[in-house]
């Protein structure tokens, strides 16, 4: 008996090797992160950085080819002053918020109404009639956009801003209702049935229930709706002529394009100040709009 040995457990391996194990293999992960995040960070970033340093730059330097492109060597802000004190940059800033706030307006009313009406309201066809709505939106706009300039001019609205108010939800209306028949499919059926028996209507409803509980995806469904029309390049290209009726998108590329002469510097100037509502709306409400994509991605 005194010579007889124990058998070792065949997992025997000391718990701190697994640990280390583990440790190695987070840090590995975590590095190769970083190392994307970095990549993602420059590949990104670098235009809107020479777009910085270009808008910063006078004319002449920006004419000198000996120079660094990515290097200022007299700061200065007469670029931004030029768009702001002269010619239409400030009429194409006030279009594009005009428009923006109209079109917002009116994708989020049709968007609320039809996607209760397709997620709760349960009537025949409506499955379909859903995934119709979202399958109009991978419909090119270049497409569209030949059949609604014969309705445009048929109004007698070509050349006229207005035009775009018309012309923006189709492509913001169907991806909101999208988005927000997900949300309105995941709050559960019970809240109906209580409301109902309480007495309240359809509308009372939508009002009182699913829009305080459905907020996030509302949310997202408006930043997207506001980025598409302040955004929007092809419609006014097409839609809109003399400058007065222009918005940012097209307004910059028309009044700082003369031919073969490209005023750099104030094209500059104008583009980051054209993406400076987008970016702020993002950076405060980003949380919002990726809860809200996610949930219309996956419900309903």
């Amino acid at each position: 008996m005194s010579g007889a040995t124990v058998a070792q457990p065949a997992d025997s391996a000391p718990i701190y090797h697994k640990a280390g194990s583990l440790r190695r293999e987070r840090r590995r992960a975590l590095i190769g992160a970083y190392i994307a995040l970095a990549v993602f960070v420059v590949f990104f970033l670098t235009p809107p950085f020479h777009m910085l340093m270009t808008s910063l730059k006078s004319s002449a330097e920006i004419a000198d080819l000996s120079g660094n492109p990515w290097i200022v060597s007299r700061p200065t802000l007469e670029n931004y002053w030029a768009l702001l004190s002269q010619g239409s940059y400030l009429t194409h800033f006030v279009n594009s918020v005009m428009v923006t706030v109209c079109v917002v307006a009116i994708t989020m009313v049709i968007s609320t109404f039809a996607a209760f009406a397709l997620a709760r309201m349960r009537f025949w066809g409506s499955t379909a009639l859903a995934t119709g709505v979202f399958l109009t939106y991978l419909v090119p706009e270049t497409l569209l956009f030949i059949p609604l300039f014969q309705t445009i001019g048929g109004l007698g609205m070509y050349n006229n801003l207005w035009a775009m108010v018309l012309l923006y939800p189709t492509l913001t209306v169907p991806f909101c209702t999208w988005i927000m028949i997900g949300y309105f499919s995941s709050i559960p059926k019970e809240l109906d049935e209580a409301a109902l028996i309480d007495g309240a209507n359809h509308f009372q409803m939508l009002w009182k229930i699913f829009i305080p509980v459905a907020l996030p995806g509302i949310l997202a469904a408006t930043i997207f709706a506001f980025t598409v029309s302040w955004a929007q390049f092809l419609y006014p290209l097409a839609f809109l002529v003399s400058s007065d009726q222009m918005v940012l998108t097209v307004g910059i590329i028309s009044d700082l394009i003369r031919g073969d002469t490209f005023q750099w510097g104030m094209i500059m100037a104008g583009a980051l100040m054209a993406a400076l509502p987008p970016l702020l709306v993002y950076a405060f409400l980003m949380d919002y709009y990726i809860a809200g994509l996610t949930a219309g991605a996956t419900k309903g």
